[in-house]
């Protein structure tokens, strides 16, 4: 099962707005060394609109060889076409990837049953593990506890990123499960709530600055130590805020270029935070001993 923190990663960009081949390298050594329990490539976070399929793939097939099988990678393979998906899918499986996440198809809003079929469909055509990724937010359709327990019935389908927001929705999810499917936070600053309430980890955006303390949080609240857990959840929510006073990457990535971790280059239509933002950023860096 999976079980941890794993992080959804950036993608670092060159001034040309080319991929950073090297501030990925170095990204993914750091999160490999703070002990993280996998990595997932080519999410939102890793601003998967505006990159190819290539692009896209070539990110996933760097990140499998760089982690070189020390933590599993969850390629980030989704799409709002089914057939997209599943020839990305197939792709990653090739490349050498653990587990594809696949999103709600976004923008044309399916039905339940659309959901189910989609999915299905890139269960059914490469035989590889899968991570649902319900986020109401992003994709305007909820996946439906009734439908994930149906589609949790295929043996490649095996676990969830819960982001829809909802926690009763993420409890009705934990009670009814099958035993052996995991239920992801997609949500840092509701991770630990999860968690504790039988979840398994997070898939964190905050776990590309803190990887080791995220990593300390899940493994204090799975472990029963309670005040660890809430004292590590409280010194951190501040950082957890901070990464959603713009839209997600952005940030993050600004936080992370004050680390010297990479370049602070988006792809429009995302762009640098506010000065009044990116200041804010600035204080919770410094607050949280990070800079």
């Amino acid at each position: 099962m999976l079980e941890g923190v794993f992080t959804a990663l950036v993608t670092p960009f060159k001034k040309n707005k080319e991929i950073d081949r090297e501030s990925l390298k170095k990204i993914v050594d750091f999160q490999i060394k703070e002990g993280i329990s996998g990595l997932v490539p080519m999410g939102t976070t890793g601003e998967s609109p505006t990159v190819s399929i290539e692009e896209n793939m070539d990110v996933v097939e760097m990140v499998v060889k760089l982690a070189d099988g020390k933590v599993p990678v969850i390629a980030g393979t989704g799409s709002n076409c089914t057939e997209e998906a599943i020839k990305m899918t197939k792709m990653a499986k090739n490349m050498g990837a653990d587990y594809s996440l696949q999103v709600n198809p976004y923008y044309n809003k399916p039905t339940q049953e659309g959901l189910y079929a989609h999915f299905m469909a890139i269960a059914d055509a490469v035989d590889l593990p899968m991570v649902l990724y319900n986020i109401l937010g992003r994709t305007g359709v909820n996946l439906e506890t009734e439908t994930l327990l149906r589609l949790a019935k295929h043996e490649n389908i095996v676990a969830v990123k819960e982001a829809s927001g909802s926690l009763p929705q993420m409890m009705d999810v934990i009670a009814r499960k099958p035993k052996d499917f995991s239920v992801l936070s997609g949500d840092d600053n509701m991770g630990l709530a999860l968690t504790l309430m039988g979840g398994h980890g997070i898939v964190s955006v905050a776990s590309n600055i803190i990887p080791r303390w995220m990593e300390e949080m899940v493994s204090a609240a799975r472990q029963g130590n309670l005040e660890k857990a809430r004292t590590i959840h409280y010194e951190l929510l501040p950082l957890f805020k901070a990464m959603f006073l713009e839209t997600n990457p952005i940030p993050v990535k600004a936080c992370m270029a004050m680390m010297g971790l990479l370049e602070e280059e988006y792809r429009l239509p995302l762009c640098p935070p506010s000065d009044s933002d990116r200041e804010k950023l600035r204080e919770m860096m410094r607050g949280q001993g990070l800079i």
